[in-house]
């Protein structure tokens, strides 16, 4: 795929614009139902590139789609039973947006970032250097970056306003937010879901290092999963043939052009630099090859 055919922003004339944000543009079908297309676009340091990664939306929306199917039988998901068609009835407005198109059910979504590490990497990694912890979860001594943690732990955030950073929270807080029992399905469903989904991909030669989940209650508050699950952008992935503890891995996600942009005299602020076009094809091959491993999907 090239940047020709790349989307870096749709356009759907026939349907009302609700938001862009940094990737996804959402529209809305009926006071039930909304239309996510997961786009083109990659931001890095909270910046949108002013290029795309050719295919990037369509390899998010595939492995989210994948994940919501094996994650079924644990919890509900917000995908809608709805055909593209009949929301989309141009022919070309439907080729133009590929596989990145998402119908899902208007559900009120939870004001917590469900993140559970199983890796000892980030942000979790400083934490641990300073107190012995982690969001204020004690661990063994000696551990080294990168090791994986005897179980996996919940660490969840509150979901900042735009402009505003996410602020890493104790599962106290979520309890206020949420009430008890709610504040606890959220943990369990969380650590169920990367539990048993990382198992399945550490077979498929990816680590699922950390994630964050998000979810949203129905009018009968029935708790769901939604936006994305387990995708190289909700995730650190590593390929488990290279993972070596003591040293931070190569990973399948955005971090390759993070790592580019250290390099070069930017202040991090809007616009974000021109991408070189080996960068840009080197980032879109580790989205499709996280995407080969984990589905199997030839291309």
């Amino acid at each position: 795929m090239t940047l020709a055919n790349a989307l870096y922003q749709s356009d759907l004339p026939g349907l009302e614009l609700l938001n862009r944000g940094k990737v996804r543009d959402i529209y809305a079908v009926d006071d039930q139902h909304l239309l996510i297309v997961t786009s083109d676009r990659l931001s890095a340091f909270d910046v949108i590139m002013p290029q795309p990664i050719p295919g990037k939306g369509e390899v998010l929306t595939r492995v989210a789609n994948f994940w919501f199917a094996r994650t079924r039988a644990i919890i509900p998901n917000h995908l809608a039973d709805l055909s593209l068609e009949s929301v989309v009835a141009d022919a070309d407005q439907r080729a133009q947006l590929g596989d990145r198109a998402l119908l899902v059910k208007r559900l009120k979504p939870l004001p917590v970032e469900a993140i559970v590490r199983g890796y000892l990497i980030g942000s979790g990694w400083k934490d641990y250097q300073k107190n012995g912890a982690v969001c204020g979860i004690e661990l063994p001594a000696g551990l080294r970056q990168a090791d994986k943690l005897p179980e996996a732990i919940y660490t969840p955030s509150t979901k900042a306003e735009l402009g505003d950073h996410d602020e890493n929270v104790d599962f106290a807080h979520t309890v206020k937010l949420l009430g008890e029992e709610l504040a606890g399905k959220v943990r369990d469903a969380s650590l169920r879901i990367y539990t048993e989904c990382a198992a399945y991909a550490r077979e498929q030669g990816i680590i699922i290092a950390d994630t964050k989940f998000e979810f949203g209650l129905d009018e009968a508050g029935e708790l769901h999963l939604i936006d994305e699950v387990l995708t190289p952008d909700s995730s650190r992935f590593w390929p488990a043939d290279q993972y070596q503890p003591g040293t931070s891995p190569p990973s399948f996600d955005k971090q390759f052009v993070r790592d580019y942009l250290e390099t070069l005299d930017w202040d991090k602020r809007p616009p974000g630099p021109e991408l070189p076009q080996e960068i840009i094809d080197k980032t879109a091959e580790k989205y499709r090859e996280a995407e080969r491993r984990l589905t199997g999907r030839a291309g």
